[in-house]
């Protein structure tokens, strides 16, 4: 008699929790080091816990991002990130979903994110932008970044979060 193979375990996405920082931190290194993710410390991540979602497949931690607000009406999605061997598999897609829905439940009425991956954004319905949209971003961040003067990152974003459906 043959065994069935046992069902997978769906990737799910959850609010990130303390004991998540040291997966989070494994997880950012690569995107760190490939100038994809602003560098963040695991005391960053500590401090500002309440801003992340991860993504866990049988428990263990896949994925991650964060919303970072600016305003009451206006967030960044943050430090999206995905473990290798979980690339292309939807938990990038989990992640900012969780990420828009979580700013429409706040009340913030658009999102926005800089990347240098736009076309994984543009596939989840967020819309190119110039970056002058966003001072508050520009003044309080981008002035302190290594890469102020020769920024490669593009902007894009869901100017209505309340209106906001992932493509099919």
């Amino acid at each position: 008699m043959t065994a069935l193979p046992l069902p997978q375990p769906a990737v799910a996405a959850r609010p990130a929790q303390q004991a998540d920082v040291s997966a989070m931190v494994r997880i950012m290194e690569p995107f760190i080091a490939t100038g994809d993710l602003l560098p963040r410390t695991a005391e960053d991540l500590r401090r500002d816990i309440d801003r992340y979602v991860v993504a866990t497949d049988g428990g263990a931690v896949v994925g991650m991002g964060a919303l970072k607000p600016y305003s009451p009406y206006l967030a960044e999605v943050i430090a999206v990130a995905v473990l290798p061997s979980h690339q292309g598999g939807g938990v990038g897609k989990l992640v900012v979903q969780q990420l828009v829905e979580r700013a429409h439940r706040f009340g913030i009425h658009e999102v926005f994110a800089l990347t240098r991956r736009p076309f994984f954004f543009h596939r989840l319905g967020f819309r190119p932008a110039d970056k002058s949209l966003f001072p508050q971003k520009v003044w309080l961040d981008c002035a302190s970044c290594p890469r102020q003067d020769a920024c490669d990152e593009i902007a894009v974003h869901v100017p209505d979060v309340a209106s906001w459906r992932l493509p099919a």
